[in-house]
């Protein structure tokens, strides 16, 4: 099957890693780099022996006509240069989260649709190796029906560090961590009927909200509370960059607890077993558990690309979360429970 060209749009803190993982992925290749900073670009380009550098995103589609692109910007910017791509006929892989507003995404899905082009969102928390595993656990049955379940995402990890931008963000622990739990939530629990949210700042020198706490009422009648947080606060336990997820079922209990451990728990006893992500020497292993999660990611989004069966996040699945997260903002702000329709 003949190999996919593509080109990155953004080359910041994670597009050396999105790289990195594309060329673990057989069937596509990197041919240019896009960012409004040309000099950046040219640093990546020249550390994976990309030669064609463009600050110009339109004269990059026009020149160099790839199969897709891979937008790696700010949120800002995805909408304008998702429409640009699809008016070039280039598929869009998009980061999340997919936009500034709900009103914004659906418009991206709507234009794609319409002119037939593919958008993915990469959404890669789903597939993290222990995710991965509980989600199996969880379908084979053993603990019964799920009625209810904690995710905790909870950090001191000094985030603002690597993405000092984080801290502008008006919006920014559901949009940015917030997206993935809710995402995470509806793979492992199904669609959500109706939200509740609380939001909190603890960092006093960034502008959007570093805690929430998001009650999510499922349609299969289990409720999954979803706890996040980057106070900065001393923890006992750094888990950073996991997801600890703790699940009640009929017959039993599953959790993923620390260092990517899965327990199953009936009244038979506790199965346990380590669940660790693939290594890969480009990983940084602070973000090891993320970043190993980056290659099914794109491995999936790239067979859909070449026909060869669905993606998991498709533009119009993933307005299932970022309708989650903007209802958990309009829930922060009334105080009020919240009714998803779809």
């Amino acid at each position: 099957m003949k190999s996919l060209r593509f080109a990155i749009f953004g080359t910041g803190f994670w597009s050396r890693y999105q790289l990195a993982a594309w060329r673990e992925v057989k069937g596509a290749e990197c041919v240019a780099l896009y960012n409004r900073t040309r000099a950046k670009a040219g640093a990546l380009g020249r550390e994976f022996g990309i030669a064609a550098i463009y600050d110009d995103a339109e004269e990059l589609l026009r020149r160099e006509r790839p199969d897709f692109v891979d937008i790696i910007t700010d949120v800002a910017t995805h909408a304008p240069l998702t429409r640009l791509a699809a008016r070039h006929g280039a598929a869009v892989i998009c980061q999340k989260p997919m936009a500034t507003s709900l009103r914004e995404a659906e418009a991206m899905v709507r234009f794609c649709a319409t002119r037939r082009v593919p958008l993915f969102v990469h959404e890669n928390f789903r597939w993290q190796t222990p995710i991965r595993a509980l989600a199996a656990a969880l379908g084979r049955g053993t603990i019964g029906r799920p009625f209810r379940a904690r995710m905790d995402f909870i950090s001191g990890f000094p985030v603002f560090d690597n993405q000092p931008f984080l801290a502008e963000l008006e919006q920014f622990i559901l949009t940015d961590v917030g997206s993935h739990a809710l995402d995470v939530a509806r793979f492992l629990f199904g669609e959500v009927r109706a939200l509740t949210c609380r939001t909190q700042r603890i960092h006093k020198n960034i502008k959007g909200e570093d805690v929430a706490t998001v009650l999510l009422e499922m349609k299969s009648g289990a409720h999954v509370a979803v706890n996040l947080a980057y106070a900065g606060n001393a923890l006992e336990r750094e888990a950073f960059p996991e997801t600890l997820i703790f699940v009640e079922g009929e017959k039993g209990s599953a959790e993923l607890a620390p260092g990517c451990e899965l327990r199953v728990t009936t009244r038979q006893g506790t199965r346990e077993r380590r669940v660790a992500p693939p290594h890969f020497a480009w990983a940084d292993p602070r973000y090891a558990v993320v970043h190993s999660s980056i290659v099914p990611c794109h491995a999936n989004l790239l067979r859909a690309l070449q026909g060869r069966g669905p993606a998991e996040t498709t533009g119009a699945d993933n307005l299932r979360t970022v309708r989650l997260v903007f209802a958990a903002y309009r829930s922060a702000a009334s105080g009020k429970t919240i009714s998803i329709h779809d």
